[in-house]
């Protein structure tokens, strides 16, 4: 029997997911086996040593102290891609709100409330209404940066939407490469991408590669005419740069996310309350793909979108299965292998993957292991944590 650990409101369709011959799912666990949370910011937060692993049912895990958790064994599991139509949605709303002042022409109408007469109404709309115009996506263009889930599908949907697009990721993978238009133009660095783009989106990860990239320099090279969107990582922008190109009109505006009190209060500015991801079915998703992989770990020792552990999977041989993370360094797999012999273990299936520091292994064995030989496991130099399934 797992248990799994729940902060903030997971969805239920996501919780349904987990069998309940198996697993038991609350709030309040001193020892689980696993967490799955949301925003829960776990820096402060005392961690058990049963936990082997944390799930969250989101991209972002800056509320995770995910250096600490792997030098413990933890491996903690984000969900790229289960949000990111979400995400893409509102970059399309944010295009044609910032392009066109939508919001400032609605908020004209709610503020003529001393109107009674329609046909007066009509009239003053009519001679009123050029102050609200804008222009029409189609035909501007469009940079994206970061083609992962998310800024994949926002490229391709501007290319439908017939913007011409250009797309800045370095460390772009095979399968998001796939996944991107033809149409969509690779650019080699940020700097011809901000010169030539009318628009520019931000769609990476906020690690300490992306810190502020943009930034005073970076600023430089937009047009003035140009619209900055943020729907990736407050860090990811230095807003006090921004607002230094907005007020010497070397930008013309700012759509963002990740509202501070700076920013409140200017035209030039469109500030949404951190709602990217925040659709039922982008938190059904999340949870959904969450708890898939929280207990394909638990159960089969199988890795699949962690932030911090290789990605690791092997189908069952029969046999009992061992696995163990270790310091990346050299003969730890070897020393583990040779107390296996020691035991007339026989081999049925390994796989061994690395990632950064951290190694990570899943060997079945034809005869079951005994206690004896995991605390043997523990004590090689270099074994992080050991489990049996």
């Amino acid at each position: 029997m797992f248990k799994v650990r729940t902060y903030n409101q997971i969805s239920a369709k996501g919780l349904d997911r987990f069998p309940r011959e198996n697993y038991e799912i609350a709030s309040e666990f001193n020892t689980p086996d696993a967490i799955l949370l949301r925003s829960q910011k776990m820096h402060d937060e005392v961690v058990a040593d049963s936990v082997k692993a944390v799930a969250r049912a989101g991209a972002g895990v800056n509320n995770i102290p995910v250096a600490d958790y792997t030098h413990r064994g933890i491996v903690v599991f984000n969900t790229p891609g289960a949000n990111a139509n979400a995400v893409k949605e509102l970059v399309a709303s944010s295009l044609f709100l910032s392009s066109r002042d939508i919001f400032g022409g609605m908020s004209y109408v709610q503020g003529l409330t001393d109107m009674t007469d329609a046909g007066e109404m009509a009239k003053l709309l009519e001679k009123q209404k050029k102050q609200f115009a804008g222009c029409e996506v189609a035909g501007k263009r469009l940079g994206v940066v970061g083609l992962g889930a998310i800024g994949a599908l926002v490229a391709n949907m501007a290319v439908e939407l017939g913007m011409e697009v250009f797309g800045y990721d370095p460390a772009i993978s095979v399968e998001a490469a796939w996944r991107l238009s033809r149409r969509v133009q690779k650019m080699e660095n940020l700097q011809s991408l901000l010169a030539q783009s009318d628009f520019i989106t931000l769609h990476v990860p906020a690690i300490d590669a992306t810190h502020h990239m943009i930034n005073a320099e970076m600023l430089r090279c937009v047009k003035p005419s140009a619209t900055l969107l943020n729907f990736a990582r407050e860090e990811v922008v230095d807003v006090d740069a921004v607002i230094a190109a907005l007020d010497e009109k070397r930008l013309a505006k700012y759509v963002t996310d990740f509202p501070v009190p700076a920013l409140l209060g200017r035209p030039d500015v469109l500030l949404m309350p951190h709602i990217g991801a925040s659709t039922a079915e982008a938190e059904e998703n999340c949870a959904v793909m969450a708890a898939d992989q929280l207990m394909d770990y638990l159960e089969n020792g199988n890795i699949r979108n962690s932030v911090n552990f290789p990605a690791t999977k092997m189908e069952r041989n029969g046999g009992y299965r061992i696995t163990f993370c270790n310091e990346n360094v050299p003969r730890v797999l070897g020393h583990v292998l040779s107390l296996l012999a020691d035991r007339d273990l026989n081999v049925i299936d390994m796989v061994n993957q690395s990632r950064d520091d951290i190694a990570y292994n899943i060997i079945d064995v034809a005869s079951e292991p005994s206690e004896e030989l995991f605390a043997a496991i523990r004590e090689v130099d270099g074994v992080v944590a050991v489990r049996s399934l």
